[in-house]
């Protein structure tokens, strides 16, 4: 965990605060690469996950944007209302489930706020010469935050798309014919997502790229009971029908990194040795599922009778 000072604020669209972050201490901040999202710790309790939209290159600054959520369970409001600049905030050092892959060429696709993790892939995109599109859609120009510097910066390579003006991003269109060599980036609200996974379906395998700020489907425990046994200890825990290995793992005094409790953030992302999982996380592609080399055990839950972890 480190300890970060809020250097400056600014207002990128309404309802929507960018927060430019440095370490108090003044040194230099852990690398991170596109797609790398921190943990903010908000205060009673709350931990919320946020994308690095700034410049991978710049070792002194992060850069944070976030949307005042309408049903906010607390976290935006408290970046919103409670912070300002010369405030410390704790966070966690950046993850990353949606790194941006080498590819031949590169299709963006972005709603409201899910264009923070896709902004420094366009400029890494761009910087690397590659052959790239964005298209990024909101419910209004005025609400589509960082448009005017990619439209200025970029030009046609990006399609704006607001909603009121243009109806809903045509992604029919846009995905409607396989184009091997080319690698799909999404980010933005669920129905917008679940439309990329329908029309990706007829595409090379491992085309599509997603990352959901909230879980694909509502978490359920399972009709099974099954065992975990821990590698390092041989040690095997119970884990009923109605608890999650999470869970039972904490309740046992096994120190297991996490934080969501949803299957959206990846922190406890568990190497699988043996065994079989059922993977009900929101971070795995269909391809890295199959592998059964990892599972979040916050949210999924067990095949086979047993899995050995690698804790």
């Amino acid at each position: 965990m480190l300890d970060v000072r809020v250097m400056s604020q600014d207002w990128p669209a309404p309802g929507v605060v960018a927060l430019t972050l440095g370490r108090a201490d003044a040194g230099a901040l852990p690398t991170w690469e596109p797609g790398a999202h921190i943990d903010v710790f908000v205060g009673d309790g709350l931990v919320r996950q946020y994308s690095l939209c700034g410049d991978p290159r710049d070792a002194d600054r992060w850069r944070i944007a976030v949307l005042r959520a309408p049903a906010s369970r607390g976290g935006s409001v408290a970046l919103h209302e409670s912070v300002s600049v010369g405030d410390s905030l704790r966070v966690s050092v950046p993850r990353n489930h949606f790194e941006l892959r080498p590819a031949p060429r590169y299709l963006f696709v972005a709603g409201g706020i899910g264009i923070t993790p896709i902004l420094p892939m366009v400029h890494a995109a761009a910087t690397a010469g590659t052959d790239w599109r964005l298209w990024y859609g909101g419910r209004s120009r005025e609400s589509m935050a960082f448009a005017d510097e990619l439209s200025a910066a970029f030009g046609s390579r990006v399609e704006l798309w607001p909603e009121n003006e243009r109806g809903l991003l045509p992604v029919a269109e846009l995905l409607g014919r396989p184009d091997r060599g080319t690698l799909v980036y999404c980010c933005g609200p669920e129905p917008l997502l679940t439309a990329c996974e329908l029309y990706t379906r007829p595409w090379p395998a491992g085309t599509l790229r997603l990352e959901r700020f909230t879980p694909h489907a509502p978490f359920v425990t399972g009709a099974d009971e099954f065992e975990i046994e821990l590698a390092s200890s041989k040690k095997v825990l119970k884990v009923p029908a109605d608890r999650s290995m999470l869970q039972v793992m904490l309740d046992a005094g096994i120190d297991v990194d996490h934080s969501c409790r949803e299957g959206v953030c990846g922190t406890c992302e568990t190497t699988v040795l043996a065994g079989l999982p059922e993977h009900r996380d929101s971070v795995l592609t269909d391809t890295e599922r199959a592998e059964n080399t990892s599972m979040f055990v916050c949210v999924s839950r067990a095949r086979s009778e047993r899995l050995v972890l690698d804790l």
